[in-house]
């Protein structure tokens, strides 16, 4: 046992030293270089740490931003998935704020450093998770506590238990070693200490069987203690592959699909491809040269006709359906012709498989369902509606998830956040239980304390039940190994037990605790 005791506390250290190199290597994100502008407007390469607040910096269309700051001249679209987890780029203009480590898009940009790079986005991530974990680790174990004082008590009480038995008794010397050394065996914490342990290793193998690693069995108990637990939305709750769920078209669909192919099958974007796939097996896409309008959307000129796909363009007024999908929280695309309107078409990020289900399970647990994300509050509410989350906060930054997680633990008491991006790492860090998504960033994984190994939350549904009846195990063993050592001790003193059957009652009852404990290897329904 005190091996098994020394090992848990050696990988506990490990692990936490490993995710703090892990966390590190979000500074990598950031480029080393940044291309100041200087006051004749050259370009001049420098280190991004020499970068002072009021300096211009450009950043060409592919390449990271190196530091967070306010676009002075250009418009692009931004991949910001690294600070909010988002899969679909936001459209950013002069007076905008971006972050550092995020990806630009479009065109050009030329922004004014806004913060030192101690203050930037990322920094603050890396500092928050570090917080976080340093707070973790400062827990003793409570049974360890109970243990040591347990078995100081026995060591220290025998001896004094023979005294009395001869002088206050009046036993012989004998029978008074005797019964003291029948006290020393019966009264062993054996049986008691191997309560929760064999339980706790057996649960966290059948976990693993089902694609769920833990970090260690306390987080596998305070799995089934947990009273709210909160889901990221892209990635965990859904996919973060847009599918089509409507279209409007004003002509012929199927002569205008083929150029809407045409226009989208050469784009990396998510919601061109969600486009793509919806209907690539169905018609033959139209072959166009195309051009890029940055930050609006994609056009090819074909037989004299200009066709267009993308954001809206002009004042005109939108159809009712289209109105009707952005009150629904969908991504609206616009179809033109000739600077006409003729079709639009509606996607939506899809549930995961399973995630609706597990909320419901968690609703009817009595555990409190709430969904923090980076998303707009109309996608928001209606994903959350979808997998009837009991409560939801959106456009939320990863600082702001984790003032959210942390007032869930002052309400709730221990807390679970599900995520799998970088910018839910403070937030898995600092909730009771962090859970992160297999298919999520290397960063979410490594300061987790739990690991699905697939993106299905049906995993942890199984993996919840699984805790509670491992708690349920672990109370029949402590009062099982308590009741058979005060029953002993007991018999004991009345002068009926010997010392054979103190050991096959000792033994005995610590070889069923074990096995009962080892039920939980067992496949649950």
């Amino acid at each position: 046992m005190i091996f098994i005791f020394s090992l848990s506390h050696l990988l506990e250290e490990f692990t936490t030293e490993k995710s703090a190199r892990e966390i590190n290597r979000l500074l990598d994100r950031q480029p080393k270089k940044a291309r100041k502008i200087l006051a004749s407007g050259e370009y001049q390469l420098v280190e991004t740490s020499e970068l002072v607040l009021g300096d211009r910096v450009a950043i060409f269309k592919g390449e990271n931003i190196p530091i967070d700051g306010i676009i002075l001249e250009g418009a692009s679209e931004i991949d910001e998935s690294v600070i909010n987890g988002e899969s679909v780029p936001r459209l950013k203009q002069p007076t905008d704020e971006v972050f550092g480590g995020t990806l630009n898009l479009g065109d050009a940009l030329e922004i004014e450093v806004n913060r030192e790079q101690s203050e930037t986005v990322i920094a603050k991530i890396i500092a928050l998770v570090e917080e976080a974990q340093n707070s973790q680790t400062k827990t003793e174990s409570f049974i360890q506590r109970i243990e040591n004082r347990y078995v100081m008590i026995i060591v220290f009480g025998v001896p004094l238990a023979i005294l009395l038995f001869h002088f206050g008794f009046d036993w012989t010397w004998t029978e008074s070693i005797y019964r003291g050394v029948n006290l020393l065996v019966v009264a062993s914490p054996c049986a008691l200490v191997a309560s929760s342990t064999p339980a706790l290793l057996s649960a966290i193998s059948n976990g693993a069987r089902h694609g769920m690693l833990f970090k260690g069995g306390t987080y596998l108990e305070a799995l089934a203690e947990m009273k709210s637990i909160a889901f990221d939305k892209t990635g965990t709750l859904t996919k973060g592959e847009f599918t089509v769920t409507d279209t409007y078209w004003a002509s012929d669909e199927n002569e205008i699909i083929p150029f809407v192919l045409g226009l989208e099958e050469k784009s990396t974007h998510p919601l061109a491809q969600g486009i793509v796939n919806h209907w690539k097996n169905d018609y033959t896409s139209q072959s166009l040269e195309t051009q890029e309008i940055t930050a609006m959307g994609i056009q090819s000129n074909y037989n004299g006709d200009t066709y267009y796909i993308g954001k809206k363009r002009g004042a005109d007024l939108d159809p009712e359906a289209l109105l009707d999908w952005k009150k629904q929280g969908k991504t609206v695309i616009y179809v033109e012709k000739n600077h006409q309107f003729i079709g639009g078409i509606a996607l939506l990020d899809t549930l995961n498989n399973n995630a609706k289900e597990a909320v419901q399970y968690f609703n009817r647990q009595g555990i409190h369902t709430v969904m923090l994300t980076g998303d707009n509050c109309y996608t928001a509410e209606t994903i959350a509606k979808e997998a009837e989350i009991s409560e939801v906060f959106s456009e939320l930054l990863p600082a702001e998830k984790v003032e959210h997680v942390k007032k869930q633990k002052e309400i709730y008491g221990k807390n679970a956040m599900v995520g799998d991006g970088v910018n839910d790492a403070p937030a898995l860090a600092t909730a009771t239980i962090g859970i992160s998504m297999g298919e999520g960033t290397d960063v979410a994984m490594e300061v987790s304390d739990v690991v699905i190994m697939e993106n299905n939350l049906s995993k942890l549904v199984y993996t919840h039940r699984l805790s509670k009846k491992m708690k349920r195990v672990i109370k029949q063993n402590i009062l099982f190994s308590v009741t058979v050592i005060v029953t002993l001790i007991i018999l004991n003193l009345m002068q009926k037990l010997t010392i054979p059957l103190a050991v096959i009652g000792h033994e005995g009852s610590t070889i069923l605790v074990i096995l009962n404990g080892l039920r939980l290897l067992k496949e649950e329904k």
